[in-house]
């Protein structure tokens, strides 16, 4: 076989706790996003278009959903006879073990698959986040610094800096210090979880670690501070588009409305550069006499006979005569009767809402994110009522 410049690894095995009932029989990368994508969409479009055709996929929460939906990977042309997408759920091992134990244990436990390949570089991405990104730029850079490893790092606020891995560097930012979630950070490099690694480099530093009794089987617990503690060069690639981690029911409602602003971060219909998805076709949405539409995204198979302000309804989603629906996301094949208020609120798949129901809050100000899923306990900060139909 053709040796391989790069291999993609990408890491789509979280149970995504603090998304509650959206993932209680959905992977986090599985979930749902911007009227037709689910979150996996993401990365896997880019290495498509950064003409990155070996993907690996490793998969361990509730993975049957997002096995089917990947299949050979046809939906992101990859279906190519010299690589393609291949699903990589853990297995047993001979010491009993079968989850993966971590983020570098995952690639360790995946090496043969890798070279079998003979990779110049490995690719280490999440399936967590929600951004735009070309990785031949990522690559080409990381060979120009003819760096062990590269790190994608986006600037954040120094405010916001304790919540991530930061990473200190000189000038040229060479990387000489990662610190994960610093108390008082020095900078404000933030690690967006991108790894680009020299595959030998990676092979021998997995070898290792693996050796060690105290390791976390983590990349930025164990590799990254070893690799920097052996005085490997390794570089922070600054990444300057729009980036988001999804984690919470707060930030992925962000993420949606951040797509209905005047002059949106991410641009979903790029035609150069295309978000890939394998949502099944429906018919063409239907916008009823009376019913009023505003700076909203409505997606195929929709039925609207209320009204619909800056909110994204995916496709399926039925809204009755009299509901006025506001600042939300209203995931597949939900039905909303008639005479419902919902503001800002997401509302899972396949749910009915009653007649006359009310959704959220009155006033913005006093108004969290409601979530409403089967699961009545997901249905946190909720602020639901009944009213005459």
């Amino acid at each position: 076989m053709r040796r391989k410049e790069v291999v993609a690894m990408l890491l789509a095995g979280g149970q995504g706790k603090r998304l509650k009932g959206l993932t209680k029989t959905l992977a986090k990368p599985a979930v749902y996003f911007g009227g037709t994508y689910r979150i996996i969409d993401f990365p896997l479009s880019n290495c498509s278009n950064s003409g990155i055709d070996t993907v690996g996929v490793l998969t361990q929460y509730e993975p049957l959903v997002l096995h089917s939906y990947i299949g050979i990977g046809s939906d992101w042309d990859m279906d190519h006879r010299s690589g393609g997408v291949y699903v990589l759920p853990p297995y047993e091992r001979e010491d009993g073990t079968s989850w993966y134990r971590g983020t570098a244990d995952a690639i360790y436990r995946n090496m043969k698959f890798i070279e079998q390949f003979n990779p110049e570089h490995v690719l280490i991405l999440s399936a967590d986040h929600i951004y735009k990104m070309d990785y031949e730029r990522m690559l080409s850079y990381h060979k120009l610094k003819n760096a062990d490893c590269t790190i994608s790092v986006i600037d954040v606020s120094l405010e916001e800096a304790s919540r991530f891995g930061i990473l200190n560097t000189d000038d040229d930012l060479r990387i000489y210090e990662f610190e994960e979630k610093p108390a008082l950070p020095q900078s404000t490099l933030a690690s967006m979880g991108i790894y680009l690694f020299k595959w030998d480099v990676l092979r021998n530093a997995l070898l290792q670690n693996v050796e060690n009794p105290g390791t976390h089987h983590d990349f930025g617990k164990d590799i990254i501070p070893m690799m920097l503690a052996q005085g490997k060069p390794l570089y922070a690639y600054p990444f300057k588009g729009y980036w988001k981690d999804v984690g919470t029911i707060d930030s992925l409602w962000e993420a949606n409305m951040d797509l209905l602003s005047e002059h949106p971060p991410l641009m979903l219909n790029d035609p150069e550069w295309r978000i890939f998805t394998r949502n099944p076709n429906q018919p063409a949405e239907y916008i009823a006499p009376g019913a009023k539409v505003k700076n909203s995204m409505i997606n195929e198979g929709c039925t609207v006979h209320g009204e619909v302000n800056h909110s994204v309804l995916f496709y399926g989603v039925e809204i009755g005569e009299g509901s006025v629906i506001t600042d939300s996301v209203i995931m597949p094949q939900v039905s909303i009767g008639r005479n419902v208020r919902i503001h800002r609120a997401i509302i899972a798949e396949d749910m009915v809402i009653e007649d006359g129901t009310v959704i959220g809050g009155e006033r913005e100000e006093e108004s969290e994110i409601v979530l409403i899923t089967s699961d009545n306990e997901a249905a946190t900060n909720c602020q639901l009522s009944r009213f005459p139909s």
